[in-house]
């Protein structure tokens, strides 16, 4: 079977380091966030088939909704499983059996593991986490070895049945300096608020590491490396990048279609049977998405603010003047969405979490729904004539010059605020728009003068240098504003000494991914190089 792990290799490093680092006396804790399906897992599972430390146990555990009982259960099952599991002994997963088998070894530890169970069958909740949490700690004390504890979807925790478990857990965390954890969640919005107010601790707390998408340079590959076969054309290869965001999972599941496939497929007729089709994977992964939110009472409402979204509507303004709602009552729907992790916001702009999610609003759900003949063949052509038209904008887009394209967004701005390097800037409108010609290594650039601002920006789609800064910086003196922005733009990756030259001197630099990020806010084709 083909290996379906791919690169990563930041994400295992981060992980490698910081076990390590545990023996050392460092232990720092870790919060592993993503979208579902990102990739989260997978990381973990790869780190965890390639890690052996006789001096550390590993112990992996997927939190379900169930009860303290059945989790105290599996916890237990799996760290004495993994204490074992170098031992010789035949090993099955039967907690009786485990307890038997360590007792020689760790009988301190079993004696705790048999009061934690005695208690559970009385009943009792209280402290019990704590217990449970300190076995690593008593294996520790017996046996020098340290533990690095998996919880996968921690936040499901909540619910079982535990009062004050986070600040009981918190005491915990702080006590325990042999034993590293590492807590993913697919809720990020849940995840980063009880990161930030109940276990943002002084001592223990989580450094907290965001799983993204692929980026491009790293689809681009995993497009070649899946598609070797197949001669697949630069500009439909980025439009797949563009259309998937990267997402491993969408990128697999048409590199898949792409390759089985028993002529050259249509790219329109792949989409069709993953996106439009009944049947289709995607299809039914999204209705089932969607499910959750036609169950609440304003399901109306949040299928219009995810639908507008999806169609190009970002600005919060835009949305409340469509639906004819109080921004008050449209707040509270689009904070739920925040909540559901269906949407991000940047300032004054939301934006669907799933891209490809966003598509099939579009193209499939919206359509059937709206659908006044109910003809499966008339929808079917009407989704396959937007995938073209789609694919046929991408590629005029990026036949564009980069300065085109940047003039083209800027023309976009309209003051609203997008937050931006954890700070939130306002995108002034701008009452014109001009090309500069520099006479440095950056040869072309733009003027944007607004009422009360204005915006100097130097294009170089190569690498920047310390020297192209500071030439920059030269030529903005030039022009004199009380307000001025100062931005360069780059397709590459800013070296550091240019990026330190540019906070001297208060340049913005936007390179590929933070131009795509704004691109994004306003529905506009992603600059795929």
């Amino acid at each position: 079977m083909k290996e379906k792990f791919f690169d990563r290799k930041n994400y295992i490093h981060i992980l490698e380091k910081r076990v390590s680092s545990l023996k050392e006396g460092y232990r720092q804790n870790i919060a592993i966030i993503g979208q579902e399906d990102v990739g989260k897992t997978s990381i973990v599972s790869k780190f965890l088939a390639n890690f052996y430390d006789p001096r550390i146990i590993t112990v992996f555990i997927e939190v379900r909704p169930e009860s303290l009982s059945s989790f105290s259960n599996r916890f237990i099952c799996a760290l004495l499983y993994n204490f074992l599991a170098n031992s010789g002994l035949p090993l099955r997963e039967d907690i009786q059996y485990l307890i038997d088998k360590s007792c020689r070894y760790i009988p301190k530890t079993c004696e705790k593991i048999n009061f934690i169970l005695s208690e559970l069958s009385k009943r009792k909740k209280v402290n019990i986490v704590t217990e449970l949490f300190s076995l690593t700690e008593i294996i520790n004390q017996e046996t020098g070895k340290f533990s690095v504890v998996f919880l996968d979807e921690f936040h499901n925790l909540e619910n079982i049945g535990v009062n004050n478990l986070y600040k009981e857990w918190g005491k915990l965390l702080i006590l325990q300096k042999n034993t590293l954890y590492a807590i993913i969640s697919s809720r990020i919005f849940k995840a980063k608020a009880i990161l930030s107010k109940q276990l943002s601790l002084l001592f223990g707390n989580f450094e907290v590491i965001t799983v993204e998408p692929f980026d491009i340079h790293t689809s681009s590959s995993y497009l070649d490396q899946r598609l070797l076969s197949l001669k697949l054309s630069p500009g439909l290869k980025s439009f797949i990048i563009n259309f998937t965001g990267g997402y491993p999972l969408y990128l697999e599941l048409i590199a898949d279609a792409l390759s089985q496939a028993d002529i050259p497929a249509d790219l329109p007729d792949i989409l069709e049977n993953l996106l439009f089709n009944t049947s289709g994977i995607l299809n039914q992964r999204f209705s089932n998405y969607i499910k959750r939110f036609l169950d609440e009472p304003a399901n109306n409402d949040y299928i219009s603010i995810l639908y507008l979204i999806a169609c190009g509507e970002t600005r919060i303004k835009d949305i409340v003047h469509i639906l004819h709602k109080q921004k008050k009552e449209l707040t509270v729907r689009v904070n739920y969405l925040l909540e559901a992790d269906a949407i991000t916001r940047s300032g004054d702009f939301l934006k669907c979490t799933d891209r490809l999610f966003s598509y099939w609003m579009r193209f499939v759900y919206k359509q059937k729904l709206h659908s006044v003949t109910f003809d499966a063949n008339n929808q079917k052509e009407k989704f396959r004539d937007n995938i073209l038209a789609l694919i046929g904008e991408f590629s005029k887009q990026s036949s564009l010059p980069l300065a085109n394209r940047v003039s083209e967004l800027l023309s976009l701005f309209e003051d609203d605020l997008m937050q931006f390097e954890r700070k939130k800037i306002r995108l002034n409108h701008f009452r014109e728009i001009k090309p500069l010609v520099f006479n440095s290594h950056m040869k072309e650039g733009l003027l944007g003068r607004s009422s009360d601002a204005l915006w100097i920006m130097a294009i170089k789609p190569e690498a920047l240098t310390e020297q192209d800064v500071a030439e920059f910086a030269k030529e903005c003196k030039r022009y004199h504003h009380k307000s001025q922005r100062k931005i360069i733009v780059t397709l590459k990756e800013v070296e550091p000494n240019a990026r330190l030259k540019a906070l001297e001197e208060k340049i913005w630099t936007w390179d590929l991914n933070s131009l795509n990020q704004i691109l994004d806010l306003f529905s506009r084709p992603r600059v795929i190089v």
